[in-house]
């Protein structure tokens, strides 16, 4: 959400501006100006400014530096992640960014193949989106009819059943639930069989230096990097490491709120 970011930042910033120049100066002038016996009031802007600075500086530095939540609103994750989530993503997993410019100060640590992962996608630059990384700079990637392949290894998967989607995710009922075994990172999909060829973004792609290949787990729901017109994704865009599910909130189901989402990792 760059637009919240934005105001985050400014927010910061004025209230800061205002605490130091009343220190500096305002602050002085109202003494000089009072009587001995007078009582000198600060002004409204100013005792907002000396209250609230403090806590903007510790949400902006936590969100933009430790921890960052952001809501799960699509299917394209789905089993890994349903539509409600609320997710906490690692911030300092692959370097420390600046916050609205996301550009890297401190690096620290890559992508793993694997890592489910939120960034700006180069066709959406102020979205932020989530995807799993399955192709690492070098790697030759493909899909065909519904299999991943990556550097001419085909990846095993097995059935583990039908699956059955609840609330906002029930259209996904009857697809094929299945774990697919990615090297060093076995997770589950979702997968439909009778998909048009057209859509299941078929093809074979070797990725850049400096750039990732990711995936939707709903394979046949997911926007991701077989279907953009550059097909990866660079590193610049890339904003931190999803760790963990903190809350679901889901109006469509029977029970909002699925309390047996609330601390769950994401593998």
């Amino acid at each position: 959400m760059v637009w919240f970011e934005t105001i985050l930042v400014a927010l910061t910033a004025l209230t800061g501006f205002i605490w130091l120049l009343d220190k500096l100066f305002l602050a002085k002038r109202r003494a000089a100006a009072a009587g001995p016996l007078d009582e000198v009031k600060e002004p409204v802007a100013v005792d907002y400014s000396k209250a609230f600075f403090p806590i903007l500086v510790l949400v902006l530095g936590l969100r933009s530096f430790v921890a960052e939540p952001f809501r799960i609103p699509s299917s394209s994750m789905m089993p890994t992640l349903l539509i409600g989530d609320f997710i906490l993503v690692n911030k300092f997993s692959y370097g420390l960014r600046w916050p609205i410019t996301n550009k890297k100060f401190l690096a620290n640590g890559a992508p793993e193949r694997g890592d489910v992962v939120v960034f700006r996608p180069p066709h959406h630059p102020r979205q932020d989106w989530i995807k799993r990384v399955i192709g690492l700079p070098g790697d030759t990637v493909g899909y065909h009819d519904n299999k991943l392949t990556v550097n001419g290894r085909e990846v095993p998967y097995r059935m583990e059943g039908v699956y059955q989607g609840l609330g906002q995710g029930a259209e996904m009922t009857g697809a094929s639930r299945l774990t697919e075994g990615l090297p060093g990172r076995p997770h589950f999909v979702l997968r439909r069989d009778d998909t048009p060829l057209p859509y299941q973004g078929e093809g074979d792609w070797t990725v850049p230096e400096g750039h990732y290949f990711v995936m939707g787990d709903n394979r046949n729901n997911s926007e991701d990097s077989r279907f953009w017109e550059t097909h990866f994704l660079p590193e610049s865009n890339l904003r931190g490491k999803a760790m963990i599910v903190w809350m679901n909130f889901d109006r469509q189901a029977d029970h909002w709120v699925d309390t047996s989402r609330i601390g769950k990792r994401i593998p």
